[in-house]
């Protein structure tokens, strides 16, 4: 129908259009925002967008015990002091047998072991004294029995020592297996080998041990040493230090130098 000139279609013409379908309306009116710039949902509720994440919360710290703590201990193992043979000088003997027996009957040396105590042999006034550290753990009536001795055996033939003319001696009473020297050196044996010596008053000392003549205020050098003399009352003994017949019965090196060391010290003796 074609409206006369001055009239417009009434509403009745417009009705006459079907309604869109209810997705049609959504779809239209999402991109009506869409076109004015809205794209999220909001919702009712304020959010503190710049407020910081909150924090898992923490669990709770351990009860503290507010009493006083313990000082920790230091564990030291308990160490009993040396036993000084020194104390009563005056209940050494002054004869050399009788100090024999009593190097193998006193308590002053030591409480016990777990070898037997070894004497002391030779005469006095011996050409040679020769002092070792201490008898060979086979060792029972007779010092150096083993093969320390057998070396020491040898030695001497060669020197052209006899055995008879030599007054055989140990620092130590008996076999120790790990001696502890600064309890040694703590305990007075050193004194009571000067005693020795003084009783023995040989022609000349030599000592067997590097741990030895430091106990009598000599300085061991690394090898075989020609030593100052060892001043006892009124004698003055020639003495050479060296290492233990252990130690040379492994290095041919030491045997060595001990034999030239020996050769030095005894140059011009018939």
């Amino acid at each position: 129908m074609i409206a006369v000139a001055g009239q417009v279609k009434t509403a009745t013409v417009m009705a006459e259009r079907p309604p869109l379908p209810l997705s049609g309306q959504v779809a239209g009116a999402i991109d009506w925002w869409r076109e004015a710039g809205l794209d999220c949902d909001f919702v009712d509720d304020a959010t503190d967008w710049l407020a910081p994440p909150e924090e898992a919360e923490a669990p709770a710290a351990p009860a503290i015990d507010t009493r006083a703590a313990e000082p920790p201990r230091e564990l030291v193992p308990s160490v009993e002091p040396a036993r000084r043979v020194d104390v009563d000088k005056s209940s050494w003997p002054t004869d050399l047998a009788a100090f024999r027996d009593w190097w193998l009957a006193t308590d002053a040396l030591d409480t016990g072991g777990a070898f037997p105590r070894v004497p002391p042999a030779g005469p006095a006034k011996a050409g040679l004294m020769i002092v070792v550290n201490q008898p060979e753990e086979g060792d029972r009536d007779t010092l150096l029995s083993g093969p320390d001795g057998a070396l020491l055996q040898g030695f001497m033939r060669a020197a052209q020592i006899a055995p008879e003319t030599v007054y055989l001696a140990s620092l130590l009473p008996r076999h120790d297996t790990a001696p502890d020297w600064d309890a040694i050196r703590a305990a007075g044996l050193g004194e009571l080998l000067a005693h020795h010596i003084g009783l023995v008053a040989p022609g000349r000392i030599l000592f067997l041990g590097r741990n030895i003549p430091p106990l009598l205020g000599h300085d061991m050098a690394q090898g075989p040493a020609i030593l100052r003399n060892i001043n006892h009352k009124d004698a003055s003994i020639p003495a050479m230090g060296a290492g233990g017949l252990a130690d040379m019965r492994r290095s041919a090196r030491r045997r060595e130098r001990f034999w030239r060391c020996w050769l030095d010290w005894t140059y011009g003796e018939t």
